[in-house]
């Protein structure tokens, strides 16, 4: 039975392509879950990811600090100079530049722990680097969704700091007193907890869709190109970037993974609750979701093949 829901998580991208498909034919079948269901679920996810922590890995990042530093200097430099720079080259309308910008100031997701895994990866890195990006993500997310995109349209960036706080911090915070509290009952529930994360970001994600199947449809290809160009950039430089640094080849597919992947649905909850005037800008931090599941996995079986 672990074998078979580790395989059913490890497929994510498939998960999630499936519903956002179907989401675009009948959006009946997922806009039912919105507005504070998607962040009760993003809460469930970080939650999830909290329950993996102990105070053991906090202060194993004293152990790699210039490792770590790296990663997460990479994760809030490139991301978000991508997403300003695909936004602006591509002269995207203003909520989609706004998304844009906005899923590119998230941090790393928990998926990139699965790919780093799949890839041969430096595994325990990467879930060092998605934590400190995640707590990062508390003051960075907020202050460089101010810059960059303050320009196009009023950015709070203090109830920005809030959500943040509250939908990742607290539930992180309560995974991890849970871990330390009741160890028993963790590890029943840690087989199941990846499976529970992949089919909530497949909800939240196929939601946003089917809500703007419409939107979608009419710019479509345009958005694809803006997100894939956004994520390609993130693999591709986050790799470049470690290796620059001195970084074997491991090190740096783990930090090219981080810095691809982005925490979409965070991008999502942030979108919906601070630019409710446009609900289209939670459309391409869904998109966001698949793309970059997609060439994360395609790149982890390419290195996993060369290993």
């Amino acid at each position: 039975m672990p074998q078979l829901l580790d395989r059913l998580a490890n497929a994510f991208p498939l998960w999630v392509l499936v519903a956002c498909g179907l989401a675009m034919v009948e959006p009946c079948l997922f806009t039912w879950f919105r507005g504070e269901a998607i962040v009760v679920g993003l809460a469930v996810i970080m939650l999830g990811m909290g329950i993996t922590l102990s105070i053991d890995d906090f202060t194993r990042v004293a152990t790699r600090p210039t490792a770590v530093a790296a990663g997460c200097i990479a994760q809030f430099l490139i991301m978000p100079a991508a997403g300003w720079g695909v936004a602006t080259a591509l002269a995207l309308p203003t909520p989609f530049a706004v998304g844009l910008i906005l899923v590119a100031c998230c941090p790393g997701g928990t998926a990139s722990n699965v790919v780093s895994y799949i890839a041969r990866a430096d595994v325990a890195l990467s879930v060092l680097l998605t934590m400190c990006s995640t707590l990062g993500a508390v003051l960075l997310t907020p202050l460089l969704t101010k810059l960059l995109a303050g320009q196009l349209v009023p950015v709070d960036a203090w109830g920005l700091f809030l959500s943040t706080l509250q939908v990742v911090v607290l539930p992180v915070a309560a995974g991890v007193a849970i871990n330390r509290s009741l160890p028993r009952a963790v590890q029943t529930v840690l087989p199941v907890a990846p499976l529970v994360s992949v089919v909530t970001i497949a909800l939240v994600c196929a939601s946003i869709v089917g809500q703007n199947a419409a939107a979608i449809r009419e710019h479509g290809w345009q958005l694809l190109v803006a997100v894939s160009l956004l994520h390609a950039s993130g693999f591709a430089v986050g790799y470049a970037f470690a290796r620059a640094f001195g970084y074997g080849p491991l090190v740096a597919r783990t930090v090219s993974i981080e810095v691809g992947m982005q925490n979409s649905g965070l991008g999502v909850v942030l979108a919906q609750k601070h630019f409710p005037a446009e609900p289209l800008t939670a459309v391409p931090c869904a998109i966001s979701s698949v793309v970059h599941s997609v060439i994360g996995s395609l790149l982890a079986g390419w290195w996993r093949a060369r290993t």
